[in-house]
């Protein structure tokens, strides 16, 4: 009876003891290396991230919250900010015609510049994906107007859009044709259509080169299976080459989205807002009210609309498109679970 009693009392207490052995003794040398690793590790991404965070804070969260401030009160930018008026400056902004209509008229920019880049920015992006001599020429010819500041591209159209005299109008009168009496960016009727001109030859070099830094990703071997199946050029481009492009596509689109509402620069050179706002954007109105009018409150009401239009914007564009991108095919396959 004694024997039994032994033999099955050693196997439970040995394997005990052979984990406790193998487990460090608290304080030991073992865990003070991992604690010091750990902390070298946190002290690292503490160093690295700080700079960031602090740069962060104090040019984007800092002048949010002080915008978000100044919109609740009634203030011409000097002394403190005492007549507090809520959010009628908010109804103000609303209200106002001028807003709407800059607010339609981000929204024409952007419907415009995805309308038009993406077709000419993927078509030329095809065409220069195909060897040819003087490819890299091209390629830096066309990436040149995006590399310019938006200053300087602004100025040296401003200059060939003058009426008259300009090199616009003098190259369209050499063909016997007219411009518009008050110039292209002085006539209500086409100065916003001008505008959107200048934007697409400005930015479709952006469009082009990442359409073509997504090519290169295109396995070739597909597009000789599909030629040995009979598959023409479209057909390969349709059903091959744009779906395998659809997250460049979408990520320029979202890029393209954002800057269009929130351009100003190009637009407060070339016209400044008008002629009789009709290039006005959610930017330069704001830009108006705060510098020409010194109305900063209305003009940080209109910021914070502005902020929130293009917050929702991205929000909406992350999960309804961007996600596909971000998540794969998770959502399918927890929905099939």
């Amino acid at each position: 009876m004694g024997a039994p009693a032994s033999s099955a009392t050693t196997p439970a207490v040995t394997p005990v003891a052979g984990r406790a052995s193998a487990r460090p003794a608290a304080g030991g040398p073992e865990d003070r290396r991992w604690g010091g690793k750990t902390l070298r590790r946190n002290l690292e991404i503490a160093f690295f991230v700080t700079p960031a965070l602090l740069l962060f804070l104090g040019f984007v969260v800092w002048p949010i919250i002080k915008a978000a401030q100044m919109s609740v009160y009634r203030w011409k930018g000097f002394g403190p900010m005492v007549d507090f008026v809520g959010l009628k400056n908010y109804v103000s902004v609303l209200q106002n015609e001028v807003f709407t209509d800059a607010l339609v008229h981000n929204l024409i920019i952007v419907v415009a510049s995805i309308a038009i880049q993406l077709p000419l920015g993927l078509g030329i992006a095809l065409l220069l994906n195909r060897k040819m001599k003087g490819q890299g020429t091209l390629r830096t010819i066309i990436f040149v107007p995006y590399v310019l500041a938006e200053v300087i591209a602004a100025v040296v159209w401003f200059q060939l859009l003058q009426p008259k005299y300009g090199v616009i109008d003098t190259m369209l009168a050499a063909v016997g044709l007219s411009g518009p009496a008050q110039g292209f960016l002085g006539d209500p009727d086409v100065a916003l259509f001008t505008v959107i001109v200048v934007l697409t030859w400005k930015y479709l070099g952006l469009a082009i080169i990442l359409f073509l830094a997504g090519l290169q990703g295109v396995p070739d071997e597909l597009y000789e299976a599909a030629q040995l199946d009979g598959a023409g050029w479209w057909d390969i481009q349709r059903r091959i080459t744009i779906p395998l492009l659809g997250p460049t596509l979408r990520t320029w689109a979202f890029l393209s989205m954002i800057g269009s509402l929130q351009l100003f620069d190009m637009v407060w050179i070339l016209t400044g807002g008008g002629p009789a706002n009709s290039t006005t954007t959610m930017a330069t109105f704001l830009v108006t009210e705060g510098t020409k009018r010194q109305n900063y409150g209305i003009a940080a009401a209109a910021s914070v609309i502005l902020f929130v239009v293009a917050l929702v914007a991205a929000l909406l564009y992350q999960y309804f498109i961007l996600r596909r991108d971000t998540l794969g095919d998770a959502p399918r396959k927890k929905a099939k679970a």
